[in-house]
């Protein structure tokens, strides 16, 4: 950990000596530009504390362009003010930073004390997106004979309610409020799958509900040639729905949900969730995310996952010592029912954790 630490130290360093140019700027330079002491940024620079997200997105704007000491002073120019070759740069420098930047699940980052009294994101976690892209929040349509009235699906009448119409609403309430808030200033839009444009297919993508009704979770699935498939379900008694996990010999490994008698009919015990995360196949600088069960309740519980306050922080050390920022990784986890509740998924328990596959080798 701490020769993690000293070796994002050196390259702040390395950044800050190297300058604009190849000229150097000093310490008291760079804590201007980003509002710190100086005493502040030589800690980080001697790997002694950590900078946090928010500041590793600041040390990458602030060197992305020579404009940010224009006049000789030291200024931070927004995302927004960044030019096409400028804004290249921050995400290659950003991507490197955060890549240098220890977040071990028992050693979190170090924190100053004026660190921890700056106002910040809610969450620095796996739903803070920290190029301050566009993020969009796909769900299916719910088929018009599963919508219990027109009344309120029909945009011509009355009651009107735009949501009404989509499917998975309990993981999208859930998950929107968390990502709105934990990525400030950022446009977080929620839309239908049918009803996606370029714009909003090539930003952070978040993907809800499963291959019955969400096109684009099954087309992201298949771009992204993951050895994890989902069966669709056809409606019949036996059929409860199942993940497919295809390994290299051509062996099927399947994972159902399990459905109990309740006269007059079944109930749902237990379930199974996918979380994945990769390289955004439509744009490869963006990030795509599927939250996907068997049924809607596996959808919500892979939400859950990352948003629970009991369980969000042990899931996401679990997520950042294993896999990296452009890793692609699958995940597919157990989910108990109780009561008709869905239990949030505890990865770092045994048995939870039913199959999980990266690309990291």
């Amino acid at each position: 950990m701490a020769d993690d630490g000293k070796r994002l130290g050196a390259r702040l360093r390395a950044l800050r000596e190297t300058g604009f140019a190849d000229r150097a700027v000093t310490q008291g330079v760079v804590a201007s530009a980003l509002g710190r002491s100086v005493p502040l940024v030589s800690s980080w620079e001697k790997g002694k504390a950590q900078p946090s997200e928010e500041w590793l997105n600041a040390y990458a704007r602030f060197f992305a362009s020579p404009r940010s000491l224009a006049d000789g002073h030291p200024r931070l120019l927004t995302r927004q003010d960044l030019r096409d070759d400028e804004l290249d740069r921050f995400e290659d420098l950003f991507r490197e930073l955060l890549q240098l930047r220890t977040a071990g699940p028992n050693q979190p980052p170090s924190r100053s004390r004026s660190d921890e009294l700056t106002t910040r994101s809610p969450w620095e976690g796996m739903w803070h997106f920290p190029d301050q892209s566009s993020i969009t929040l796909v769900c299916a349509r719910l088929p018009a004979n599963l919508r219990a009235s027109d009344t309120y699906t029909s945009p011509e009448s009355p009651d009107y309610v735009e949501l009404y119409g989509y499917s998975d609403l309990d993981a999208l309430i859930e998950l929107y409020g968390h990502v709105y808030a934990a990525n400030p200033g950022v446009s977080v839009r929620r839309k239908l799958a049918d009803e996606l444009t370029q714009d909003d297919v090539t930003n952070h993508l978040v993907l809800l509900g499963g291959v019955d009704w969400n096109p684009m979770t099954r087309r992201v699935m298949q771009s992204l040639e993951l050895p994890v498939a989902q069966d669709r379900r056809e409606g019949s008694d036996p059929d409860v729905g199942s993940f497919r996990v295809v390994d290299q010999d051509g062996n099927a490994t399947v994972f159902p949900s399990r459905l109990e008698v309740d006269p007059p009919g079944q109930r749902l015990i237990e379930d199974v969730a996918q979380f994945c995360r990769a390289p955004n196949p439509f744009n490869r600088k963006r990030s795509v995310t599927i939250c996907n069960g068997n049924y809607g309740r596996g959808t919500y519980a892979a939400v859950r996952t990352l948003t629970d306050p009991r369980f969000r922080d042990r899931n996401r050390a679990y997520i950042e010592q294993r896999y990296r920022p452009e890793d692609t990784y699958s995940i597919l986890a157990r989910v108990s029912i109780v009561a008709g509740e869905v239990i949030t998924p505890d990865w770092t328990l045994p048995g939870t954790v039913l199959h999980e596959w990266s690309n990291a080798g």
